[in-house]
């Protein structure tokens, strides 16, 4: 019997299909895009409908040479990469290699890598779908048009090495204008007054409202110091109570945005990290007794839509696992984002019956965290809300100043019991015991005290900040997140300082000769129009050659303005107050994706570097000193005491702020075997260790 071929993206993906279709099937992988408009030209025929020039990427040649080799023996090929507009593509340049029908049945696509979804794929086979294809071809031609045309005039007017985008620009742009904002920020007093009362023999928390029924806001000490003078005089009772039942609901399961953001606020991941851990569920891992198996479905999504399938079966376990109080009468049902693709399923485990704590030997540490993430959170999403007994009450005064008594007691857990999200900029809700209150009861006044606040500026992006708002502004879509911010880090435009992202002094010059030469490319509505327009295309109801046409018309008058009035930019080195050790000269403050570092200014005659030193946050054991992160001569990280030399205290482990709990002797950090991270004792008669979680900056 003849063989067919079957042809995927990625190796590991390859092996697991491998074992699910068996005999008669060889499986091969084309490792991503075979071809690529090439590096050393544009690529586009601008004054011929802006066809793309593709040729054959380099290092692929004796990939093709495989595949059109099994090819030529198989009696049917499939094309079974990614089921997106990236996949599509790849699938057509491979028909095109291997001269396939693109309008045949050669294209198989499945959203889970699982037995039962990849041969009921290879039954239903497809014709190439043109509209995605096209829709991939316009991005890529309008990326490299905005690539090409604008970097060449930062390379002459700045520096080498750098790059404009359509997504990364726009990224660039709002972390910019982000610390605009925060340098420009004039933070105003104010004061909390907070006050205890004795009422009915329990003390109770209260916060000043105001007068009456007025709100009132105090901005000053000399207002606050009469406030508290005026509250000691008079009486005071319990004014209007409310009590009432609130309804927290589940969130969906994950999209890739939401994924990204997630697991950069609970795992410390950064997206590119959970892209990378993602992928790895996706394609398959080896599970001990059951071989390779994909574990989630397809990771770049925007649709919160689950199958029937796939809620009946996360509803049969909800139901003997947890009982019937935590399941809705219906399945809870989310509505995507107006902008979303619904060709793809939420991100959800392939077999809800595979519990992350079943499977965890055989899975690596993150691939455990991010697992159970996806796994919690699609549970959680098809379970009853939880519900709160709330109580509000006024205490008002005969000094006719209100006080606001406010709180909540969890009645039942519902999805809570399995899963909760907690946004960036939310507070924690914590769980109190109501008193009981009536109508007209004394409140005796303890104690009260106004707090000093002043008003904070918005606080940098995170990646999870910053890809919510991307999302947001209909800004790239979910394959492209952790890719931009990836390049803007690598380009020198920002910074990742404890988790936040920082522009440096190169990304605000770029940023601001884009928006001055090049507004269009960084204007977000525009950006985000552009989105829409791509999203027609994979829908056929727009032609691709016209939307890049469209944008190339003014973009090429901008370019030429830009070329005629950018000036050549200065960008002054700031000096520090360290000499090089090799040749003496003050050496100079430079920037590279992972953070500031000292370089002498006579390269390349010298090349003599320097890493900065950086605060750890723990005290030197043996003076308690600040101790400092270093690099040593050959390129390793040790710990040392900023007092150096006077104190000698050094080590290649790093030290932890705790003692340990068994000897009471110092601990240090160290990483295990599959991704596992551990403190340490460094007392060699004792060695206890603790299994700990990753340290955000390792």
């Amino acid at each position: 019997m003849a063989t067919k071929l079957v042809i995927v993206e990625s190796p590991a993906k390859a092996k697991t299909i491998a074992k699910f279709l068996g005999r008669g099937y060889k499986v091969e992988a084309s490792q991503g895009h075979v071809r690529d408009l090439p590096k050393s030209q544009i690529g586009v025929d601008i004054e011929n409908g802006f066809d793309p020039k593709y040729i054959t990427i380099r290092g692929r040649g004796d990939i093709l040479n495989k595949i059109r080799k099994e090819a030529r023996s198989a009696s049917k090929v499939y094309l079974a990469t990614d089921p997106d507009r990236e996949g599509e593509a790849i699938s057509w340049h491979l028909a095109s290699v291997l001269g396939i029908d693109e309008t045949s049945p050669c294209r198989i696509e499945f959203n889970e890598v699982t037995m039962k979804a990849v041969k009921a794929a290879v039954k239903s086979p497809r014709g190439i779908d043109l509209s995605r294809v096209n829709a991939q071809q316009a991005r890529r031609v309008l990326d490299r048009l905005v690539g090409y045309k604008i970097s060449p005039i930062l390379w002459a007017k700045v520096k080498k090495g750098l790059s404009a985008g359509r997504v990364q620009s726009v990224a660039t742009k709002m972390i910019c204008d982000r610390e605009t904002e925060i340098e420009i920020f004039a933070p105003e007093e104010f004061y909390n007054i907070s006050a205890q009362f004795d009422i009915g023999g329990a003390s109770i928390s209260a916060r000043f409202f105001g007068q009456g029924d007025e709100k009132i806001e105090i901005h000053s000490r000399e207002a606050c110091d009469d406030l508290l003078r005026r509250a000691h005089v008079g009486s005071y009772k319990v004014g209007s109570i409310k009590r009432s039942e609130r309804r927290k609901f589940p969130a969906a399961p994950f999209t890739t945005s939401n994924l990204q953001q997630e697991a950069s606020r609970k795992l410390g991941f950064t997206t590119q990290k959970t892209m990378q851990v993602a992928q790895q569920l996706y394609e398959g891992v080896d599970i001990l007794g059951e071989g390779s198996q994909g574990l989630v479905t397809y990771i770049r999504t925007d649709s919160t839509r689950i199958s029937d399938e796939a809620l009946a079966s996360v509803r049969d376990m909800i139901h003997a696992s947890y009982g019937e109080k935590f399941l809705p009468a219906e399945p809870n049902i989310y509505k995507s984002r107006k902008s979303a693709q619904d060709a793809h399923e939420a991100i959800r485990p392939t077999d809800i019956l595979r519990k992350p704590e079943n499977i965890k030997n055989s899975l690596t540490r993150d691939q455990f965290r991010l697992y159970r993430l996806i796994y919690d959170r699609f549970v959680s999403s098809q379970m009853t809300p939880a519900v709160f007994d709330t109580l509000s009450a006024d205490v008002a005064g005969e000094n006719a100043l209100t006080f606001h008594i406010s709180g909540q007691k969890m009645k039942f857990a519902g999805f809570t019991a399995v899963y909760e999200e907690v946004l960036d900029d939310q507070v924690e809700e914590k769980d109190m015991q109501l008193p009981n209150l009536e109508e007209g009861m004394v409140a005796r006044l303890l104690d009260i005290a106004g707090e000093q606040r002043f008003t904070q500026p918005p606080p940098r992006y995170t990646e999870a900040s910053l890809v919510r708002a991307l999302e947001e502004k209909g800004i790239g879509r979910p394959s492209t997140y952790a890719p931009t911010i990836s390049t803007i880090i690598t380009r020198g435009y920002v910074a990742r300082e404890n988790k936040r992202l920082i522009p440096t002094e190169l990304g605000k010059i770029v940023n601001e000769l884009m928006c001055r030469n090049f507004p269009d490319i960084v204007n977000i509505q525009f950006t985000a129009d552009m989105e829409e327009k791509l999203d027609a295309v994979e829908t056929g109801s727009a032609d691709w050659h016209g939307v890049v046409k469209e944008f190339y018309g003014p973009f090429e008058q901008a370019l030429e303005n830009a070329e005629a009035s950018i000036e050549k930019v200065a960008i002054e080195d700031q000096v520090s107050d360290v000499p090089c050790e090799k040749c003496g000269a003050m050496m100079i403050y430079k920037m590279s994706r992972y953070g500031k570092f000292l370089a002498c200014p006579n390269f390349p005659n010298c090349r003599h570097t320097l890493a900065l030193p950086k605060n750890i946050e723990v005290p030197c054991p043996a003076c308690g000193a600040k101790l400092l992160e270093r690099i040593s001569r050959k390129g390793r990280k040790f710990y040392g005491c900023e007092r150096y030399p006077e104190c000698e205290f050094v080590s290649w482990d790093r030290p932890v702020n705790e003692k340990c709990p068994v000897c009471g002797s110092r601990m240090v950090y160290k990483r295990g075997a599959k991704d596992t991270h551990y403190h340490v004792c460094t007392n060699e008669t004792c060695r206890h260790r603790a299994e700990v979680e990753q340290l955000n900056d390792d």
